[in-house]
């Protein structure tokens, strides 16, 4: 009987917030994986250091972070690794930063995984709720319509997709920042807007975005989150 393969979404940097399920399961399996830097440590198992069992095979899936190119070659290298253990009857858990199916680097070994092994995904808290939440920022209120942009998108995209809805999460804000700043302001929700960096991590800032450099760039673990009403619940 083979392994079966979980992917445990950790949340989005507080350790704290890893779920009871999430923590049961990492207790008990033999082999855990996780996305890393090419150098440096893994923030995913940083993450779940405290639940890591003593004796437990690890795999780092070393990879350069960088939205704008893939990195199939370290998915196909890892999923093999992952499979050897898996036919070999052991469970393997795949640590995943916020949840493994919302921008989750585990969809990709899923993709690879599931059609010959056993899977379960454990839920973990994405970094959209974990941000409103340190901000005191409610996203939606009422019948709102909330909409999800990655920044690396086109400028006239953001534009369009803010027009349509009456909140938004604007993730993957790196080198974009300037960009997705200059479009806020055109369409008067630059004061409605609220910027976190690194929730819940060392380093957190929380802070309007009219108060943000507007030259300047933001960690890829940074977010902005805007309403039209300002306040969700007015």
């Amino acid at each position: 009987m083979s392994g079966t393969l979980y992917g445990l979404g950790v949340g989005p940097g507080d350790p704290e917030l890893l779920t009871l399920k999430a923590a049961r399961i990492l207790g008990s399996v033999p082999v855990v994986a996780y996305p890393a830097p090419l150098e440096g440590d893994s923030l995913a198992r940083t993450i779940v250091a405290s639940h890591m069992p003593q004796g437990v095979t690890e795999i780092a899936l070393r990879m350069a972070f960088d939205p704008a190119k893939r990195a199939d070659d370290v998915y196909d290298a890892g999923a093999e690794e992952i499979a050897a253990h898996l036919t070999a009857g052991r469970d393997v858990a795949v640590l995943c930063e916020g949840d493994p199916f919302f921008f989750g680097s585990f969809a990709y070994l899923f993709a690879r995984l599931a059609d010959r092994f056993p899977v379960s995904v454990v839920p973990g808290i994405a970094s959209p709720m974990a941000c409103a939440a340190l901000a005191g920022h409610p996203l939606t209120a009422r019948d709102d319509a909330l909409v999800i942009i990655p920044a690396p998108r086109p400028e006239d995209e953001i534009e369009r997709l803010l027009g349509q809805t009456e909140a938004a999460v604007i993730m993957k804000l790196g080198r974009h920042l300037p960009k997705v700043r200059r479009t806020l302001d055109r369409l008067g929700l630059l004061g409605k807007a609220c910027y976190v960096e690194r929730a819940g991590q060392p380093g957190q800032r929380i802070l309007p975005l009219a108060a943000v450099d507007e030259g300047g760039s933001a960690p890829y673990f940074a977010m902005i989150l805007v309403h039209k009403r300002g306040k969700a619940w007015t």
